[in-house]
């Protein structure tokens, strides 16, 4: 069975303009923006970049910022506790949320 994730689809990306050019371009003039150097570096920028990607759970981001990191000086060591954090975020949004479930039951039980 084929995979729905096909590596060689992410050199389609700028053809996302080809059924939008207006919004398209729009999108890729604010990205090119956002991850040119500024308070942050760019090295910073792919390292937040890659823990984001694994939380949203984008294959095509993994591996473009998987190789990004890597080109931008970041060692595999500073990847993987860049997924850490965004792992542990997660899990803490989804764990906070139990708050108001919480209040619930004590409203009902009580």
């Amino acid at each position: 069975m084929s995979s729905y994730f096909k590596k060689e689809d992410l050199k389609k990306f700028g053809e996302i303009t080809d059924l939008q050019p207006e919004m398209g371009k729009k999108f890729f003039d604010w990205y090119g923006e956002v991850f040119k150097e500024g308070a942050l570096t760019v090295r910073e920028k792919n390292l937040i970049a890659l823990a984001v990607a694994h939380t949203v759970q984008c294959p095509y981001c993994m591996d473009a910022y998987t190789s990004e990191c890597l080109s931008s000086g970041c060692d595999e060591e500073q990847m993987m506790e860049a997924v850490h954090v965004a792992a542990a975020i997660k899990g803490g949004a989804t764990l906070v949320n139990a708050v108001p479930m919480m209040n619930t039951i004590k409203a009902k039980l009580m």
